[in-house]
Order: C-alpha cells, then structure tokens, then sequence
C-alpha cells in the first residue's frame, strides 16, 4: 500500500507564499508523475499543477507565474510553492501521484487526504 500526506497548508495573507508538500511512504518503486489539485467550497476539483518523472510540468491558467511544482525523488516527495496568493486561492488542496510499486506493474492513482489553503486578511 501507498500512503500520501500533505502538509503546508494554513491561513495567509494575499499577495503571501505557502509551500505545500506531499510525502509518499509504502511499497514505491516508482513514481511516475505527481500533481496538485484543489477544491474550493461548492465547486468541483480541478487540477493546479503536474510535473512527470522526466520534469515535465503543466500548470493551470490561473496559476501560471505564481506557483511552481518540484519533486525531490530521493525523499518521494513533491513540493507546491505558491506565491502572491489571491483569496481565490482558497481551496483544500489535494496532493496525486502516479505510482508503481513493485517491478513488472502499472502505475495506480493515489490521493492524499488534502491540506486547507486559506488566502484571506
């Protein structure tokens, strides 16, 4: 089994920065992509940000500029930095992963249980 955990989440002022992180623990033998998603109250989860075992990101519009995904694959884990934050930022934000866990397998989809992201003054 595979666990993700987020954590960074909290209360910020606009224009402010938080960096989320998301920790893979379990039986990991690969990760082959890790992304952000976020849900803000009310509205379905849409996704921020991916970035693939090769480096590749892709970002939401709304996101480009301000926020930058990065994976440490030494310690399994991917980061969210997220600068000049705008109360339309507000959302729970959820950490996905694309895992393989043992060799010979598929890669299987995994979510975190998500991090609260508030962006008010």
């Amino acid at each position: 089994q595979v666990q993700l955990v987020e954590s960074g989440g909290g209360l910020v002022q606009p224009g402010g920065s938080l960096r989320l992180s998301c920790a893979a623990s379990g039986s990991i033998f690969s990760i082959n992509a890790m992304g952000w998603y976020r849900q803000a109250p009310g509205k379905e989860r849409d996704l921020v940000a991916t970035i693939t075992s090769g480096g590749r990101t892709n970002y939401a519009d709304s996101v480009k500029g301000r926020f930058t995904i990065s994976g440490d694959n030494a310690k399994n884990t991917d980061y969210l930095q997220m600068n000049s934050l705008k109360p339309e930022d507000t959302a729970v934000y959820y950490c996905n992963e694309d895992i393989t866990s043992a060799v010979g397998d598929g890669g299987k989809d995994y979510w975190g249980k998500g991090t609260l992201v508030t962006v008010s003054s």
